[in-house]
């Protein structure tokens, strides 16, 4: 089996009148600033993603001066990435995702936001085994910007195979 790792990052600042959507699940609290509905999660793995199969990465892709991508869904992004990823010869093995913030508490909506990446990547390998995806919720005990609940920030790991 050939394999690769590939890693993602997101960050965005907190202040957005639009909501709060992390990993596709929209939680209570200002929402992030940014092009589209700034879901760090979905970035981050999508990134991840990217780099695994050396596809670019999500910023090349989907650029914010573009307005078709203004409000983007990035669950929807996340899809066609994996569809990407896919049609290059790559199928998703695995995703370990850490999310810092210090609000909302996150630790009641892991289950639903690795089912939401989980069917994202899974559609574009119908009939693949499954993927598993971890979310690890972390704080960051009041030190910098995200401790200080100025921002949210997610990074991502993810294992591609190739038969």
């Amino acid at each position: 089996m050939n394999a690769r790792v590939g890693l993602g990052f997101d960050v965005h600042a907190l202040g957005s009148d639009g909501p709060l959507v992390l990993g596709g699940v929209e939680l209570p609290g200002p929402g992030l600033e940014g092009h589209s509905d700034a879901d760090v999660v979905a970035h981050a793995v999508s990134d991840a993603l990217l780099g695994a199969a050396a596809l670019g990465d999500l910023g090349t892709l989907f650029p914010d001066s573009d307005d078709r991508y203004r409000g983007a869904n990035s669950i929807d992004l996340l899809r066609q990435v994996a569809e990407r990823v896919h049609d290059a010869g790559w199928s998703v093995e695995n995703v370990d995702i850490v999310v810092a913030a210090e609000e909302p508490r996150l630790a009641p909506h892991v289950a639903a936001m690795a089912a939401n990446l989980v069917d994202a990547m899974a559609a574009a390998e119908p009939g693949d085994e499954e993927i598993t995806v971890s979310v690890k919720p972390k704080r960051a005990e009041g030190l910098g910007t995200i401790g200080r609940g100025e921002g949210i920030a997610a990074w991502a790991v993810a294992l591609l195979a190739r038969p």
